[in-house]
């Protein structure tokens, strides 16, 4: 018979043992769900190469200068306008249709990974193409583009896959937050490289220019892998192939188009998204073209750029906080006032240090905005239906930075004064948070609990 002490040191080894053994689990747990967490968000930061380096960046002067060198400037913009035109027109399109065939099949990471190697590969392929051959950056670019754009629906859809409803807000800003970080980095270090070649062992600025292509293709990459390896997608019931995922697809998105004007709360919010981030993409399309016009040195412009991006980062993270403690939209409605501000002050720039405080302060709340109304999305979104539904959420965002720039245009021609043009980037973001007043989120959450 065992001694009382010696029972008692049995028991309380084997309490020890099994509170061990259920903590390794809960840490286990934990550790597993921050690791998907951040190899998730790890993927703006790989991403977001593309968006500045490329599209923002050096894209449009390398086209211009290099791939269509001896075209007149009007009809290589045209090119380049309809180039960036199509690839968001054919995302714009399919997004709903992918999404819902990834909600049923369980595919949103498989859909992912192959437009992003669709996108590594033809930014990748830029670097090989000579001088002269327009068409095949054109068309090389156009198809970046599409992976570039298609393979953020995947990504926003699977947020409800990492985070807990309750985080959605913080974690969604983490996205952004290290987008905006990783892109700079690597869109600081390749302006360096062609402002300094020869720190890098380079022959000059061309080649700087073409290696920053495929720098941002093996970036991509490279942090996309974490995401590859560790997150996990929720899978429906009955996953599906892609045969009866394409046919039930495509039944979902028709229902879901016939009735999403039912789903007020939802309908009122894509329609306060579209008019305010069209806001929000104007500016960010149009404020070189702006500064330009208003005489402006280049240098200037994409010293500004960089500042935006390196803002945006601790931003987007402190957006995220003031969403969790007040609520997504009210951080949504101070982005779009600080933004409206913005644009009566930019009518007034006279020097330089003013367009360094306008990007400066629209790269405080560029991130926040962006990445609140994501978070406040899929707080909307009915359960398993994250993929379409963030495709239609992506179809407004592409069809965005469309009214904007247009209105900008008419107003400048009607006025002669690019200064005024400004009041209709205005008006969108007046528009946008009068509707988003009205969008209802305590009663859509309330209601889903119920």
């Amino acid at each position: 018979m065992l001694m009382p002490c010696r029972r008692a040191s049995i028991i309380f080894s084997s309490i020890y043992l099994v509170l061990c053994i259920d903590f390794a689990y809960i840490a286990n747990m934990v550790l597993e769900s921050k690791r998907r967490l951040w190899s998730w968000a790890f993927y703006d930061w790989a991403n977001s190469a593309f968006a500045t380096t490329v599209m923002a960046g050096f894209f449009p002067v390398f086209f211009k200068h290099y791939w269509a060198s001896g075209m007149a400037a009007s009809e290589s913009t045209f090119w380049l306008g309809m180039a960036n035109g199509f690839s968001g027109l054919i995302v714009a399109l399919i997004a709903p249709l992918l999404g819902a065939v990834a909600d049923r099949g369980g595919l949103k990471k498989g859909l992912l990974v192959f437009f992003t190697l669709l996108g590594v590969v033809m930014t990748g392929g830029l670097y090989l193409v000579g001088e002269g051959m327009w068409q095949w950056a054109a068309m090389l670019y156009l198809l970046a583009g599409i992976g570039f754009s298609a393979g953020n629906v995947f990504y926003d859809a699977l947020l409800p896959d990492v985070s807990a409803k309750q985080h959605l807000d913080r974690n969604s800003a983490l996205g952004y937050a290290l987008g905006y970080l990783g892109g700079g980095l690597l869109f600081a270090a390749n302006v360096a490289a062609t402002l300094h070649p020869d720190w890098f062992g380079l022959s000059g600025t061309e080649d700087a220019m073409r290696l920053s292509f495929a720098s941002v293709a093996v970036w991509w990459l490279l942090f996309t892998i974490p995401l590859m390896l560790w997150v996990k997608e929720d899978k429906p019931a009955q996953g599906l192939t892609i045969g009866p995922a394409l046919r039930d697809g495509m039944r979902q998105f028709m229902d879901t188009f016939r009735h999403i004007r039912s789903l007020r709360t939802v309908w009122m919010f894509l329609i306060a998204y579209w008019l305010y981030i069209d806001g929000v993409g104007t500016i960010a399309r149009m404020a070189l073209d702006y500064g330009m016009a208003l005489g402006f040195d280049t240098s200037v412009l994409i010293s500004a750029l960089l500042i935006t991006q390196f803002v945006a980062f601790p931003a987007a993270v402190l957006f995220g906080r003031i969403g969790e403690r007040y609520g997504a939209r009210s951080g949504i409605l101070i982005g779009i006032a600080i933004y409206a501000i913005l644009c009566v002050w930019s009518m007034f720039m006279r020097e330089a240090h003013d367009f360094y405080w306008l990007a400066a302060v629209s790269g405080l709340v560029m991130g926040g905005v962006q990445s609140l109304s994501r978070s406040l999305f899929a707080s909307l979104i009915p359960h398993g239906q994250a993929g379409e539904f963030f495709g239609f959420y992506n179809m407004m965002g592409k069809f965005a930075a469309i009214l904007g720039p247009l209105l900008m245009g008419l107003v400048s021609l009607a006025t002669g004064s690019n200064r005024l043009s400004v009041l209709a980037v205005l008006l969108l973001f007046v528009a946008g948070g009068a509707v988003l007043l009205r969008v209802r989120v305590v009663e859509q959450r309330v209601r889903e609990t119920l």
